[in-house]
């Protein structure tokens, strides 16, 4: 053997070892943590450790390791889907070329701050490394205070993709991008070919999908792009996707039903392309809202886009002067061209204008833009000036009228491809569009614009748009089913001070009690209360009072908002609305149109002070919602603009916003307007749900001019008015108007008040027109001398002292 021969031999056996030794140490398959732990230790660029089939519970997995581009280090499902991770269980994803695939995190009750990260620690954060072909659903903390994120994005060129999030019912940001050091900056990240599911509203901030960035960092560049993902009644809080940094890219999304916006929130240079929004005409379903610079908006296509607001199909906001980073920037340099809108509400400019928001969009274009209406809606709306917006070459098929600066009125020529309306080679009129800065070269479906036209799609398209036809989610289709809770009812206890009340209300389930120490419990947001829920004063409501905290900034809209489906009781509270600027409302009912029945029960509650006249009210019931019962008893309504406002329905079909009203041994008393207004919008017979009751109630000086009311209840078929005074009132003529078969008005006394009415078969009997004669005019309580306590008068005692 030569020399030579015996050193090619001595190489190549050893390549033959290293090979047979890097193969043994390569793959492996596990069962439990322990095994896993010490794989991970082990994996060497090319490693693929396999987590058998089954449930893993309570566990922590540190996917830490250094890959290759070509060698990653994987850790996969033996079967994807079939490995579930539930309990107070996390991953943590770190080092360089790291995989993960095919994890199912289901149904788990976490307790940390997040479900998955990009990180082991703030000295080892994940780069180059993915996510994908997982599902999380339904992973949620027991305890509704706990905020977590699902996903926490750290590092650089990274990727999530090909998963599925749905049911997220708590607090905190489904997916963060986060650009806390220098590390996280331009991260190229990618987010691409995700299906996010179902997230209901929260309630409060922070119900975000996906968030890119925080304020404090929004002027960093991150360079994130989010594409071919699918959005589907993502309804966390009006920002379905919160855009908090610079140079983010948005495109080839789909939004079905998601009530809120992609939303600028903060930071420049967004690019929004090749979206797709689909409302389907449901209410709060929005499109797409612009806040600050160099952003471009094109090439998108909005159908059935019915919210309003900032919830409307394309919305460009107000800014503040000098606006800190985490207020309003204006407006400025921003290109929305070649949109395509169907169907949608009135595109909005200058929103959210007021003392604050004073600065309108400026150095913008709206140009090459097609919005088509068939109902004859408005097509835009403007807050503010709009000067500063440059119109070109904008088309609309609408009734509606229309500024001809800002659009060409015209009839467009349509075919359907399937159910899409694509415009057909017959609209020779969206030829004259003119191409400007960054216009798009091809249209939403990727095709040349060749000729260039108005609108997302060029003429006789027959492609559909990526965003519809991709495939997102895993490869293997998890069946998510929303688990049953039982909720186990529960006491909260607080005391009184600052925001103590809100935090509480962020811990409660449905079934649960939160009880209020005596105490004055300031506020400086508003609440919104979801669920079976009551608020009780431990002691008597003059002992527990709710009020503004005086320093806000803004003033308060209201309290309390019930919330669709939920069932809320008040009890022994005093709600002050007194203020350095009075709050409009006490309680509110869900926001338009939500209208799944909710419930309110107020007993032993005081009502004071709510005087702002700007259409205040003590109580109101937005158009498009629906009270199973309001039942209001041994309360108090005093010294405030408004009473009980449930009269916004204006169909002439006929709907009320309440089907019973019910009101016991209340007083109403120097209320400005009037104490009750609950109406029916249509004609008797065409819809006959609405029915009053009042009783043992006491109405004293209301709404007193020669044209006022106390209560007005046009339209309601069922109305029962026994035991109740109406005094001093004294410039009124009628207090009120009863008319129909179904109204009925008895054993009441009318004091200095003007003459009760009746027609069209409405019943009228045992009214007496004589003084009241109180021995406590504070709680009516009758002297030994009133008409009320006559034998035999039909009337009885009706001594209110409702606190007591």
């Amino acid at each position: 053997m030569t020399l030579k021969f015996y050193y090619r031999f001595l190489l190549f056996t050893f390549f033959i070892f290293v090979n047979l030794s890097y193969s043994q140490q390569k793959d492996s398959t596990v069962s439990n943590t322990a095994e896993f732990n010490e794989a991970i230790k082990k994996a060497i660029p090319g490693t693929t450790i396999t987590l058998k089939n089954g449930t893993y519970n309570n566990v922590h997995l540190q996917v830490h390791g250094f890959g290759s581009k070509n060698l990653p280090i994987t850790v996969q499902a033996e079967t994807p889907g079939k490995v579930l991770i539930t309990g107070d269980s996390k991953l943590s994803i770190s080092g360089e070329y790291m995989i993960v695939s095919g994890l199912w995190f289901k149904n788990g009750t976490p307790t940390g701050k997040e479900v998955i990260t990009f990180k082991k620690d703030s000295k080892n954060v994940a780069n180059n490394c993915r996510l994908t072909n997982c599902t999380i659903s339904y992973f949620n903390p027991t305890d509704k205070s706990i905020e977590n994120h699902w996903v926490d994005l750290w590092g650089k060129n990274n990727r999530v993709d090909h998963n599925n999030f749905t049911g997220k019912t708590n607090g905190g940001t489904t997916l963060v991008v986060w650009l806390k050091g220098e590390e996280h900056i331009e991260n190229n990240h990618q987010i691409d070919h995700n299906y996010f599911g179902e997230r209901p509203e929260l309630g409060v901030n922070g119900g975000e999908t996906i968030r890119i960035g925080t304020s404090e960092n929004s002027m960093k560049s991150s360079k994130t792009i989010v594409e071919y993902n699918t959005f589907k009644q993502c309804n966390g809080e009006i920002e379905i996707i919160s855009n908090k940094s610079c140079n983010n890219i948005y495109r080839n999304n789909i939004f079905i039903e998601c009530e809120g916006a992609l939303t600028l929130r903060h930071g420049n240079g967004a690019l929004v392309e090749n979206n797709v929004f689909v409302g389907n005409n449901k209410p709060r379903v929005g499109g797409i809202r612009i806040i600050g610079e160099d952003h471009i908006i094109r090439n998108n296509f909005l159908i059935g886009i019915s919210g309003d607001d900032y919830r409307s199909p394309i919305v460009l906001m107000n800014g503040v002067p000098n606006s800190p980073l985490n207020r309003y920037f204006q407006v400025k340099n921003v290109t929305i061209q070649n949109n395509t809108l169907i169907n949608c509400s009135a595109v909005l400019f200058g929103a959210g204008k007021d003392a604050e928001k004073s600065l309108a969009p400026i150095n913008s274009v709206f140009a090459n833009n097609l919005i088509s209406n068939t109902t004859g809606a408005t097509i835009m709306t403007a807050n503010d000036a709009i000067s500063g917006i440059s119109f070109s070459t904008n088309f609309m098929e609408s009734t509606s009228d229309i500024d001809s600066r800002y659009f060409t009125k015209t009839n467009i020529d349509w075919a359907l491809l399937g159910s899409l309306p694509m415009p057909t080679e017959n609209n020779n009129i969206l030829k004259t569009a003119k191409k400007i800065a960054n216009s798009p070269d091809v249209d939403i479906t990727n095709s040349k614009r060749s000729p260039f036209v108005a609108g997302a799609f060029n003429l006789n398209n027959t492609i559909v748009p990526e965003a519809i036809t991709t495939k997102s989610g895993p490869s293997w289709k998890p069946l998510i089913e929303k688990p049953v809770i039982t909720p186990i009812s529960k006491i909260i206890e607080i005391e009184p001070g600052l925001e103590t009340l809100s935090k509480a209300l962020k811990k409660v389930n449905s079934g649960d009690k939160i009880l209020l120490n005596p105490g004055t419990y300031l506020v400086s947001k508003t609440m919104k209360i979801s669920g079976n829920i009551t608020i009780e004063g431990k002691e008597d409501a003059s002992k527990t009072i709710i009020k503004a905290n005086d320093d806000i900034e803004k003033p308060l809209s209201y309290f309390f908002r019930i919330t669709e489906g939920s069932s809320v009781s008040l009890k022994n509270l005093t709600l002050n609305g007194e203020s350095k600027e009075y709050v409009k409302y006490a309680v509110v009912s869900p926001a338009e149109n939500e209208g799944k029945l909710y419930t309110l029960f107020i007993d032993k509650c005081t009502f004071i002070n709510f005087k702002n006249t700007n259409g205040g009210t003590i109580f109101k019931a937005y158009i498009g919602t629906l009270a199973d019962t309001i039942s209001i008893t041994n309360s108090i309504f005093e010294d405030s603009y408004r009473g009980l406002n449930l009269s916004y329905e204006k169909d002439p079909i006929g709907k009320v916003n309440a089907k019973h009203l019910l009101i016991h041994n209340t007083s109403f008393k120097n209320i400005e307007e009037f104490a009750i207004n609950y109406i029916n919008s249509g004609t008797i017979g065409t819809n006959i749900e609405g029915d009053l009751k009042i009783t043992n109630c006491v109405f004293s000086k209301i709404y007193n001019t020669e044209k006022g009311y106390t209560i007005k209840t046009k339209g309601i078929p069922n109305v029962t008015i026994t035991n109740t005074v109406f005094e001093n009132s004294y410039q009124q003529k009628t207090p009120i108007n009863l008319s129909g078969f179904g109204n009925s008005i008895s054993n009441c006394l009318v004091s200095d008040n003007g003459y009760i009415k009746t027609s069209k078969g409405a019943q009228s009997n045992n009214i007496l027109y004589k003084s009241a004669k109180w021995d406590d005019k504070n709680l009516f309580i009758p002297s030994k001398k009133s008409p009320l306590l006559k034998e035999n008068n039909g009337i009885e005692l009706i001594g209110l002292i409702p606190n007591k």
